[in-house]
């Protein structure tokens, strides 16, 4: 853009927000192709953060949609990135919840989990601030014990009809009975129109910043959704063990459902699934080879069939399993990796895979701008070559006592030391 000035010359302004969104989209895309964009792009974080510097409580962040929107769009206007990808999370969703829609999935893409929708529900997994928590708190995901071992031939026999009609009862007080479970449906239909409402302002709020829209559909691995939404973490390892032949065909029988799910948002614009891993730390080699990764693997397959690309999350440490991603094909994706020695990565995945993360937390929480600058350029020197990476932050979320002025540095690290 261009104006005249006072005495009559031209004066460069500033890019208008669809140019930064351009650019910025272009620069994901060019890291998920393996290619060099003009920098390294940059997913920023989000969290506690956000509405520590609206100056609201994270409990108004999760309950009171026009604040949330408010705090967002003055977030990722002072603390620009090139995705939002981070700030996008307000609430922790109930897994079983979106599953038990997967046979109709016009139904399924109007579920957004907030502190409303916690009410409603009087979900027994999650705690929100405010509520369980203290207003200051960010929510919760808890998880439980669902389902006995000797239900598993239900789930595998019908895993959609399983989840609706005897999980959902057990996790939501407000579905317990059927009396209660017609109020509760009749009011989280009504809430629906408020989330999809929010949804679409704050993707409009984030357009007129310059923010590219970069629309995200959700899967996960079949072990997780029986370990976060069914047995709960502890019972299903022991299942593994003890009922290995119907954890197996219980995670086959999963697969149709997740896909169902996931490829609900694709007729909206969805063109890539988070998936985010929780069980992968915790198994062997032998039992991820065994229970985890071939079920995951087949979902990411799919998901590619359909035009579609996973951004897989692989939280933890995730070594042990590095080498399997190569089974997948070259631009699959993204892998962000949470505390994985992402120098290794990025060389064992080099023309194959684009990696995301590399910048732990805790330098943003308890470092200096100095060390963060060092530690930066540092990284870009040995991981940007080549391309196809996405620097981010080990995770997204950071805490409300986040030094600002970290967060600026990190932005301007990337920005001095991730160009091409």
């Amino acid at each position: 853009m261009q104006r005249i000035n006072g005495s009559g010359g031209i004066k460069m302004c500033a890019k208008s927000p669809d140019e930064l969104a351009k650019e910025r989209l272009a620069r994901i895309q060019a890291a998920m192709n393996l290619e060099e964009p003009d920098r390294v792009p940059l997913s920023g974080v989000g969290g506690d953060v956000i509405p520590a510097y609206a100056g609201i409580t994270h409990y108004e962040f999760c309950f009171d949609y026009n604040k949330t929107r408010e705090a967002l769009a003055k977030f990722n206007k002072d603390f620009p990135c090139d995705w939002t990808f981070a700030s996008g999370f307000t609430g922790v969703g109930v897994p079983p919840l979106t599953y038990a829609f997967a046979d109709d999935p016009e139904v399924s893409t109007v579920f957004g989990m907030s502190g409303r929708t916690h009410d409603i529900l009087g979900d027994k997994c999650t705690r929100y601030p405010g509520r369980e928590l203290a207003e200051n708190c960010s929510p919760q995901f808890i998880g439980g014990t669902f389902m006995q071992p000797e239900e598993y031939d239900q789930l595998i026999e019908d895993p959609v009809g399983f989840i609706a009609e005897t999980v959902l009862p057990r996790i939501c007080r407000n579905l317990e009975t059927p009396r209660k479970a017609m109020a509760t449906w009749v009011r989280l239909g009504m809430e629906s129109g408020n989330v999809m409402a929010f949804m679409q302002g704050v993707a409009e709020d984030l357009a007129n910043i310059g923010m590219p829209s970069i629309p995200l559909t959700l899967a996960m691995a079949p072990l997780d959704l029986i370990g976060d939404g069914l047995r709960d973490v502890t019972n299903v390892l022991i299942d593994v063990r003890k009922y290995p032949d119907k954890v197996k065909k219980a995670c086959e029988a999963l697969i149709e459902p997740i896909l169902k799910i996931a490829l609900a948002m694709k007729p909206l614009g969805a063109n890539i699934a988070f998936i985010p891993l929780h069980l992968n730390e915790y198994l062997s080699p032998k039992l991820y080879n065994e229970f985890y990764w071939p079920y995951l693997k087949e979902v990411i397959l799919r998901l590619a069939d359909e035009g579609i690309k996973s951004m897989v999350f692989f939280e933890g440490k995730h070594e042990p399993h590095l080498e399997t991603i190569l089974e997948l094909p070259p631009k699959w994706g993204i892998a962000y990796f949470e505390k994985t020695d992402i120098r290794k990565a990025k060389e064992l995945l080099k023309n194959h895979t684009c990696v995301m993360g590399g910048i732990p937390i805790s330098l943003i929480i308890g470092s200096t701008p100095e060390k963060i600058d060092e530690y930066v350029k540092d990284l870009m020197e040995d991981i940007k070559p080549g391309g196809g990476y996405i620097a981010s932050t080990s995770i997204g979320i950071a805490p409300r006592e986040t030094p600002l002025e970290n967060i600026r540095a990190l932005i301007d690290a990337v920005e001095k030391y991730g160009k091409y």
